[in-house]
């Protein structure tokens, strides 16, 4: 049986301290069988809370492997344009005394 989860958990205990507490305010039981009924009432509907708030899907188990590769999926080729060719000419903003040399 797998363990509960947070929200299962949550959910049911909430449930349980609610509930009591209302129908106990409610019906204004003063006698013990009363409490009892309604705290068996209370834990038995947290209970229905808890089990039946959605829990996690199990993931589906993979195929078994054949002999056949897997599909592929097919890619989506994006067109690059072509490097620019190279100029002898100097770079806007370069001087001819930066490209002397001289430090």
């Amino acid at each position: 049986m797998p363990r509960p989860t947070a929200a299962q958990l949550a959910y049911g205990s909430a449930t349980v301290v609610c509930s009591t507490m209302v129908m106990l305010v409610l019906s204004q039981a003063r006698s013990v069988a009363g409490i009892a009924s309604i705290a068996l009432a209370g834990l038995a509907l947290g209970l229905f809370v808890a089990v039946t708030v959605s829990k996690p899907r199990a993931v589906p188990a993979a195929a078994p492997r054949t002999g056949e590769p897997a599909a592929v999926p097919r890619r989506t080729l994006v067109s690059v344009p072509a490097p620019r060719e190279h100029t002898d000419r100097p770079r806007a903003g370069a001087t001819a005394s930066s490209s002397s040399g001289r430090r």
